[in-house]
């Protein structure tokens, strides 16, 4: 079926309006009006193939909130109506010991992610939430709340499980000190979190004037990380550091924050191996972990428990035809927190 959408030709080509061709609604298929799509760091480096790997023409968007219009004839879980998120990827092989596990996430097999990727077959090309409408198998098909703010739900399709897993699997909770490297898309939502789960939370930024915004978003406490004094007073503190950032940093300096058998977790892609110390990963048992998004019975959990606790991204919609304008301001970091586009301005 004939799809609007916003696509880039090449990695040194702006994305300008597209058509693409979406498969018919199968028999385990939902057909997604997509009302909302949030803009992800990774659209970035993938339109522009910093990467490596890019296929064009490409279509990004991996934070999809939308309304069912269709469904197949075997669909279970769904009906039209029904308002529904899509995620990072849109099937796995479903038969690893991963799949089964529920953590599609890490499929040994093949992800189909949700654009710039292949279905199953390995041919089918995907192509992803920058157009108006979607097909996708029920089985990687979220509920989502009609409580919130649907422009704000879209980045927690990324944005929030990426955080929202570690923060999870690290048993961040009450009696826990978590602390969040960057205030970005991620780190807000790291914040947002972690605080909502019962955690005592410390944001570790450069920059000082990010300070009453982490006290506003639930952070307890704020450390500049450029100010030595204050970066040794937190040594042996955190059991749980999530890593938000996509730049090369010190990493030794920040596992000297961990305490005994802390935690950090790498959810930021720097694009060069950093250099890491082993003495400080042995001084105090500490470990230096990295998470990829959820998988789909996880990534409910966590929208269901962000309706529960009214959690939604801080967001600047925006209309498609600004989507260059936006790259460029989200390299600079200028948006809080999320660009997310209003597809009806497609």
């Amino acid at each position: 079926m004939q799809t609007k959408a916003y696509a880039a030709d090449a990695a040194t080509a702006p994305l300008a309006p597209f058509q693409l061709e979406r498969r018919e609604v199968g028999p385990h298929d939902v057909l997604i009006e997509i009302l909302f799509c949030g803009v992800c760091h990774s659209d970035v480096h993938q339109v522009r193939d910093e990467w490596g790997g890019s296929t064009f023409p490409m279509v990004p968007g991996h934070e999809i909130v939308g309304r069912i219009t269709q469904v197949g004839d075997h669909v279970k879980n769904f009906k039209a109506g029904d308002l529904a998120g899509v995620g990072c990827m849109v099937d796995t092989c479903r038969t690893c010991s991963n799949c089964e596990q529920g953590l599609e996430q890490y499929c040994e097999t093949h992800i189909s992610f949700t654009y710039n990727s292949t279905l199953q077959d390995r041919q089918t090309r995907t192509y992803g939430g920058y157009s108006n409408q979607i097909v996708v198998d029920e089985n990687y098909v979220l509920h989502v709340s009609d409580k919130l703010d649907l422009a704000g739900v879209a980045p927690l399709l990324c944005a929030g499980i990426t955080t929202y897993s570690p923060l999870r699997q690290w048993n961040a909770g009450p009696g826990k000190r978590v602390g969040v490297v960057g205030l970005g898309g991620l780190g807000h939502m790291a914040v947002k979190l972690a605080a909502a789960m019962g955690a005592e939370v410390t944001v570790l930024s450069t920059s000082s004037s990010k300070e009453a915004d982490a006290k506003a978003l639930g952070a307890h406490k704020f450390v500049v990380t450029k100010d030595a004094e204050q970066l040794k007073a937190t040594q042996n503190y955190f059991d749980l550091i999530i890593n938000t950032v996509g730049a090369n940093i010190d990493f030794n300096a920040y596992l000297m924050l961990l305490r005994l058998d802390g935690t950090m977790v790498m959810v930021g892609l720097p694009p060069e191996a950093p250099q890491i110390g082993i003495f400080p990963l042995v001084g105090q048992r500490r470990r230096l972990a990295g998470s990829h998004i959820g998988g789909i019975k996880e990534t409910q959990e966590m929208l269901d428990f962000c309706a529960e606790h009214n959690i939604v991204s801080d967001v600047e919609v925006i209309n498609i035809d600004y989507i260059n304008e936006a790259y460029e301001r989200m390299i600079k970091s200028d948006v809080k927190y999320r660009f997310v586009i209003d597809l009806a301005t497609l």
